[in-house]
């Protein structure tokens, strides 16, 4: 029977004592999928049963997220990061390829930097952790009030009102279409109060008035032993397309996929090239093979090139 959105199996387990869900089907090499913030791993329906035919495709809510638990807790991208790695060893995967969105990107890096050697390869879909850039709408999150701003929001009488809600989105400078409407839809996942304060949380940890204040940018070259592709929206208003060009910049071999006229989720905006894309991407590359030996090298060697330059400019 062909797999279609509305039958991907969703499952439940904890890790602890926080009870996590994931998507998870398909069978061969694991790809995990980890979205962005206020989504959940439903983002991923549209494409799931293409990969499902290639890989054994995990998508999990993340913390705070969808229908996983949303404990009073540390919500940084270390701690995500840590939850998907003991997620996957409970599942018994031990070497993934890992695809991240937005605040997903960011704690796919962070997990490439803190387990090498589970991580084959690295997606980037939009992601956050590479520039201070960042649209208002997400800055606000971090300013006093916010608690009561976003309840009155997200109130369920608030939330009926599409048209207004999408109008006003837009008067602050979001995209039309799907970036609007995922937005707004993410805005109505904040009426419960545990679910407002994990988003808080969240962005208050990565997040200032100024931007985006977690960043992976001087850890790039640690990237750069892995296969690692960047897919942006040039029309992306959320976080900049400028963020991709500087990152495949800083990661040595990068592949850097542009897609014309989508906004910050190209996997929704033209979900056939995310696939074909991400397809040809593993096809065409080797999984990595990295030790904590091997990546401590290629910092040593880092940190010795960049004191050699400190002296070169200061003689």
């Amino acid at each position: 029977m062909s797999l279609s959105s509305a039958s991907i199996p969703v499952y439940e387990t904890s890790l602890h004592g926080n009870s996590f869900s994931y998507r998870m089907v398909g069978s061969g090499p694991a790809l995990v999928l980890l979205h962005g913030i206020t989504c959940s791993s439903a983002t991923w329906d549209e494409i799931i049963p293409a990969l499902a035919a290639h890989f054994t495709v995990i998508a999990p809510d993340l913390l705070g997220h969808g229908d996983s638990a949303k404990p009073n807790t540390e919500y940084s991208s270390g701690a995500y990061a840590c939850y998907v790695r003991d997620l996957l060893l409970e599942l018994g995967h031990t070497r993934v390829t890992l695809v991240g969105h937005s605040l997903g990107g960011g704690v796919a890096m962070q997990f490439s930097y803190q387990f090498p050697d589970m991580t084959e390869r690295l997606v980037l879909a939009s992601s956050g952790g590479l520039g201070r850039e960042l649209h208002a709408i997400l800055r606000m999150a971090t300013l006093p009030g916010a608690e009561a701003i976003l309840k009155g929001l997200s109130g369920s009488r608030v939330r009926g009102l599409v048209d207004g809600g999408a109008k006003l989105l837009g008067r602050l400078g979001l995209r039309a279409g799907t970036d609007l409407r995922e937005v707004w839809r993410g805005f109505g996942t904040l009426s419960a109060a545990d679910t407002r304060r994990a988003f808080l949380n969240t962005m208050r940890t990565v997040v200032d008035l100024g931007g985006q204040r977690a960043s992976a940018v001087d850890r790039l070259y640690l990237a750069g032993q892995m296969p690692t592709l960047i897919v942006w929206g040039d029309s992306d208003r959320i976080i900049p397309a400028s963020h991709a060009a500087a990152a495949h910049a800083g990661i040595e071999g990068s592949r850097l996929e542009l897609f014309p006229g989508a906004g910050h989720f190209p996997h929704l905006d033209d979900p056939a090239r995310f696939v074909s894309v991400l397809l040809d991407f593993v096809r065409t590359t080797k999984p990595a093979r990295i030790d904590a030996v091997r990546a401590a090298e290629v910092v040593r060697r880092r940190t010795k090139a960049e004191e050699a330059a400190a002296k070169l400019r200061a003689a």
